[in-house]
């Protein structure tokens, strides 16, 4: 399962649930018809959902049967999550966050493998994988000037470095 919404709060009070949106895929959360709600203590609950917009920064989405406050209640602090299969679509070339975690970064002109992708952090620039190399956290901008090549089936990414980024 991958999350695609944070469910923060009840919002109006026909039962809607404001939300922060976790997916960069366009008209994802608008076309969702139907999720797994997942609980702060693991235990999780199929919706339908009737209806879903955009509001300032975050979503409302209304769910089937939810129609009031105290209903939406139970939703906050939850997760909106659907099966891996059912994760949008993505362009040439761009990638999911969760299918890089886990792949070796391998120097493109010598061969040798550097470390391991372990996480990302979002800082407002391009996202920034989190890499053990000898036991040491190092952030790597993911961007196609250093990571040339992504191979997800051989969990590879090949990178040019520049110079002293691993002294950082």
């Amino acid at each position: 399962m991958v999350v695609i919404a944070d469910l923060l709060r009840p919002r109006g009070n026909r039962g809607e649930v404001l939300v922060a949106s976790q997916t960069d895929v366009p008209g994802r959360l608008e076309s969702l018809k139907k999720a797994t709600v997942r609980f702060r203590n693991g235990q999780q609950e199929q919706v339908e959902i009737e209806s879903a917009w955009p509001h300032r920064d975050l979503w409302v989405l209304k769910f089937a049967g939810v129609d009031s406050i105290s209903a939406a209640e139970r939703f906050s602090g939850a997760e909106l999550v659907v099966p891996v299969g059912e994760r949008g679509k993505l362009g040439d070339g761009e990638f999911f966050q969760s299918d890089l975690i886990g792949c070796e970064l391998i120097d493109k002109l010598s061969g040798k493998p550097l470390g391991t992708v372990t996480g990302f952090q979002q800082c407002g620039g391009p996202p920034l994988m989190e890499a053990d190399v000898d036991g040491r956290e190092v952030l790597v901008p993911f961007v196609p000037s250093i990571c040339q090549e992504v191979d997800l089936r051989e969990k590879k990414i090949r990178v040019e470095l520049p110079e002293g980024l691993l002294e950082l």
